[in-house]
This record gives C-alpha cells, structure tokens and sequence, in this order.
C-alpha cells in the first residue's frame, strides 16, 4: 500500500513497489526518475508531453523531496 511522504502531497512510498524509493503519487515513476531526466528536458513542456502522467507539480514536488534529502547528508573530504 502506498503511502504519501510526511510534508508532501506528490510523493508516495510503497515498500511492495520500485523496492520501497520514493515515487510520484503511487507511480511507477520515481523521484530519481525524474530527476535523471531533467538535465534530457531543459524545458520541461516536452518531458509533459513525453509523459504525460506527469504533472508540473511533480517535477517541483520531486525537486523539493531531493534537496531536502540532501540536507541530512554529510560528505567528508580529505586534505591532500
């Protein structure tokens, strides 16, 4: 069963699903999908048009959902 993630209306995660990554409203379609295919789709108006279950709102949800994820991550680099 698919669960929408705390904070966002667009963003689902169903263990049984895509094993248990973030989707688009219950999709087969997942955040990282998406954001793979935006550097593809300067203009987001022909990624509509090619997929056309996705809406604006879910580009912008997904967006959302990675910066924020980003936010928890710590990345250590070594002095040389």
């Amino acid at each position: 069963m698919s669960v929408m993630v705390e904070g966002y209306s667009r963003i689902s995660i169903d263990p049984q699903q895509m094993n248990g990554q973030a989707c688009i409203r219950g999709m087969r379609l997942t955040v990282r999908r998406v954001l793979e295919l935006l550097p593809s789709y300067p203009d987001w108006s022909q990624l509509l048009t090619d997929y056309p279950e996705l809406e604006r709102e879910d580009i912008v949800e997904a967006l959302r959902f990675a910066a924020q994820s980003l936010d928890d991550q710590v990345i250590v680099h070594r002095a040389a």
